[in-house]
C-alpha cells in the first residue's frame, strides 16, 4: 500500500463543491486506488504557476515532508500539464500523478472484460498523447522494432505516430464490439424486452439494488468505481412482462471528458435504454450536488431526453427525519429505497410500471 500525499488547490473561487469537500472525495478514490492517504494538503493561491502549479517553494516545502513521511505518491486534485508534473516529479522526488491519472488507475484495476480493457486503454492513451515531454517516455509495450524509426526522425515525433498509431486500432476494435452490442439490442427489441439502465453517482448503490432486485451476485464493495463493466440481468414484473436491468460505470463530479468519450459505447446501454434509474445516495452531504453530476453526463451521451425515475438510495442511513422530504420536493416525484435492506422495492416497482416502456 503506497503512503500518499494528496494536494487539493484552492484558487479563491466560488464553487459548488469546497476545497475541503473535494479533497475528501480525492482522498475517497485515492483509497479506492489502494493508496493509504497520510496527508490531505490544501494549498491556496490566486493563480496557478505555470512551471510548477502550486510554485517552487510550496513545492519544496512537499518535498521536505515527502522525505521525513516516506511518501512514494503525490496525487494532485487538479489536471497537470505534461511539463508541470515532470518538474513537480523532479522537486517532490516522488511519483507525481493527478487526478485524472488516479481515475484511469482505478478504472485500469476494475476493467475485466475485453472491451473494459480496451476502452481503458484508450483512454490512457488519449490522456498520455499531448502530455509527452520527449524524456524517459517507454513505450516497448505499444509495439516497434526494426523499421518503425523513420531516418532523422527524433523519439517524441516517434512515441507521438506510434499512440496515435495504437488509438486508431481500439476505435477500430471498439467500433467492431459496438457493432456486435447494436446487433444484440435490436435482437431484444424484436423480442420487445425493455431495459432499464440503472446509472447515478459512483457508490451510490447501483449493484446493489441490481443484486437485490434480480438475486444476481454482482460483486459489491464500498469503494469508488467498484463496478466498471456492465452487468445486465433479467428481471419479471408482477404483470409478467419480463424486463432487462443494466448496471454501468458510476458518474463523477468533472468525470475527464477523455473517459466519457472511450466509454461511449458503453454508456450507449444507458442512452438506449428504456426508462433510466437514478440513483441517489440520500445520506450523502453533497447528494443535490452529486445528481446535478449525473444528469451533466447523461446530457453528454445523448440520454438527457429519456424517462427517468429518481431513486433515492440508502434513505435508512438518514437521521434527520425531513431530510428525504426536502430531497423529494427538489426532485420533484421520486421513490425512497434502501437497496441493502430491500426497503421500498413495492413503490420502485409501481413507478417503473406506470412509466411508459
Amino acid at each position: 500500500m503506497e503512503r500518499a500525499l494528496l494536494v487539493t488547490v484552492d484558487l479563491g473561487k466560488r464553487e459548488e463543491w469546497t476545497a475541503e469537500e473535494r479533497s475528501r472525495e480525492l482522498a475517497e478514490l485515492a483509497r479506492s486506488a489502494g493508496a493509504k492517504v497520510i496527508r490531505e494538503e490544501i494549498v491556496k493561491r490566486h493563480s496557478i504557476c505555470p512551471a510548477t502549479f502550486i510554485g517552487k517553494g510550496k513545492a519544496e516545502e512537499l518535498s521536505a515532508f515527502c522525505k521525513a513521511e516516506d511518501i512514494k505518491v503525490v496525487i494532485f486534485n487538479n489536471d497537470l500539464a505534461g511539463t508541470q508534473a515532470k518538474n513537480l516529479a523532479d522537486i517532490l522526488g516522488v511519483k507525481t500523478i493527478d487526478r485524472t491519472q488516479l481515475i484511469l488507475d482505478i478504472f485500469a484495476s476494475r476493467a475485466h472484460s475485453n472491451e473494459g480493457k480496451v476502452q481503458v486503454e484508450l483512454a490512457q492513451l488519449m490522456y498520455l498523447l499531448p502530455r509527452l515531454t520527449g524524456k524517459g517516455t517507454e513505450l516497448s509495450r505499444l509495439g516497434g522494432g526494426i523499421g518503425t524509426r523513420g531516418p532523422g526522425e527524433q523519439k517524441l515525433e516517434v512515441d507521438r505516430r506510434r499512440i496515435r498509431a495504437r488509438i486508431s486500432r481500439l476505435k477500430d476494435e471498439l467500433e467492431g464490439l459496438e457493432k456486435r452490442r447494436d446487433m444484440m439490442r435490436k435482437r431484444r427489441e424484436r423480442f420487445d424486452i425493455p431495459m432499464i439502465a440503472i446509472t447515478g453517482y459512483t457508490n451510490a448503490g447501483k449493484s446493489t439494488l441490481l443484486n437485490a432486485l434480480t438475486g444476481s451476485t454482482v460483486d459489491v464493495k464500498d469503494k469508488l468505481f467498484a463496478t466498471l463493466d456492465p452487468t445486465v440481468r433479467r428481471f419479471r414484473m408482477p404483470s409478467g412482462q419480463e424486463t432487462l436491468f443494466v448496471d454501468t460505470v458510476g458518474f463523477l463530479t468533472d468525470l475527464p471528458h477523455n473517459l466519457i468519450e472511450a466509454f461511449k459505447a458503453t454508456l450507449e446501454e444507458v442512452a438506449t435504454a428504456d426508462i433510466i434509474l437514478h440513483l441517489v445516495d440520500a445520506s450523502h452531504p453533497k447528494a443535490i450536488e452529486q445528481a446535478q453530476a449525473t444528469v451533466k453526463v447523461l446530457e453528454e451521451i445523448g440520454a438527457g431526453s429519456k424517462p427517468v425515475i429518481t431513486v433515492l438510495n440508502k434513505a435508512d442511513k438518514v437521521t434527520d427525519p425531513e431530510r428525504i422530504a426536502r430531497l423529494k420536493g427538489y426532485f420533484g416525484e421520486a421513490v425512497a429505497i434502501s437497496a441493502l435492506k430491500k426497503e421500498g422495492f413495492d413503490k420502485l416497482i409501481d413507478a417503473i410500471l406506470l412509466s411508459k416502456f
